[in-house]
Order: structure tokens, then C-alpha cells, then sequence
């Protein structure tokens, strides 16, 4: 798969996946009060934005035919 994600889009999906990661994490351990499904949803979301920022390819991008280099 062809790269489609650019650098700012790139560096906001990493910076994004970071937040979400961390409090996703947070949550799991008690440090905020949310319930335990909102920590997975953004531990999910982390995983994605991480490895789309990482990769610089966005599966739906592609689809939608999007190109933001």
C-alpha cells in the first residue's frame, strides 16, 4: 500500500494516539474515573492512530481516495 498520510497529518495521528494511550492507561489504573470500556476504545483508537502515524498509509484514506502528502 502506497503512502497517503503526510507529515502534519502524521505527526497529529502519533500525538493523538499518544493522549489517547495515555489515558487509556490511566483509566485502567484507577488514576481517572471512567468506565473500563472507554479504556478500551482508546486504547483501540492509540493502536490505529499510532500505527497509521507510524506507517504513513491510512486504510480508509486509500478507499476514500484521500491523499494528504
Amino acid at each position: 500500500m502506497d503512502t497517503n498520510v503526510g507529515e502534519i497529518d502524521r505527526a497529529v495521528r502519533i500525538g493523538l494516539g499518544a493522549v489517547a494511550g495515555i489515558v487509556s492507561v490511566a483509566i485502567l489504573t484507577n488514576a481517572l474515573a471512567a468506565p473500563s470500556v472507554v479504556a478500551l476504545v482508546l486504547g483501540i483508537a492509540a493502536i490505529v492512530l499510532l500505527a497509521t502515524g507510524y506507517l504513513s498509509t491510512c486504510g480508509l484514506y486509500a478507499v476514500l481516495g484521500i491523499d494528504t502528502r
